[in-house]
């Protein structure tokens, strides 16, 4: 099977899989970074059918929502390119990048090496940032049932994945854990570049949020 009948292919299985999930992990989440991660590597390199594969499969299935398991996705994705015969190192490569893509606490460090990692990591992270990462976190909140805001509960700079995967903490929590880190985290000088402005743009969010909530 040609390369291209592959994404075509890859692309037509998430989005049936993953439309209509309500939590930011949906179709449109996983079309963003796929064209974001297609940005990116025309600037940077790397292999674009891993990158590409990768991007698109990332997120088949969360840890978040199977009870902290991180191998569950990595394997499902391998399950579905071996059924497209797709060869086996490039499975391997898309494998890895899926099983350590994730952000896992504030002082725990990525284990992703290889360009087509970074490239796809950078592209999950800017669609975690900005307008649009707001949005994601406060349906993500939504989904798994976090106060939007609670100024008795402090943030928390998680050591550990294990700290970071039991929290549950508010939701603007979340900005200080995980979102306003993201911009200092960017592998690629294209993806720090873009990273700039949406986090200029949730600081603006949040000293607006703080302006109406009258209780910081």
């Amino acid at each position: 099977m040609e390369k291209k009948e592959i994404i075509i292919q890859t692309a037509d299985y998430i989005k049936n899989k993953l439309s209509g999930e309500s939590s930011g992990h949906d179709w449109w989440h996983a079309y963003s970074v796929w064209k974001n991660a297609n940005y990116i590597s025309q600037k940077e390199g790397g292999d674009l059918f891993t990158i590409e594969l990768a991007s698109l499969l990332h997120d088949i299935s969360d840890w978040k929502f199977n009870n902290g398991n991180d191998l569950i996705g990595p394997k499902l994705a391998k399950e579905f390119l071996e059924k497209l015969s797709v060869e086996k190192n490039t499975i391997s490569n898309v494998y890895n990048i899926i099983r350590d893509i994730s952000f896992k606490g504030a002082k725990v460090d990525s284990k992703i090496k290889t360009i087509e990692g970074m490239i796809v990591q950078d592209a999950d992270r800017l669609d975690a940032i900005g307008a649009i990462g707001i949005a994601r976190t406060f349906a993500y909140g939504g989904a798994t049932g976090r106060e939007i805001y609670n100024p008795e509960i402090k943030p928390q700079i998680h050591e550990t994945l294990e700290q970071y995967k039991n929290n549950k903490s508010p939701t603007i929590n979340h900005f200080y854990e995980k979102l306003l880190l993201l911009k200092d985290l960017m592998n690629t000088k294209t993806a720090k570049e873009i990273a700039e402005q949406r986090h200029e743009f949730m600081l603006n969010f949040l000293d607006q949020f703080y302006k109406e909530s009258k209780i910081k």
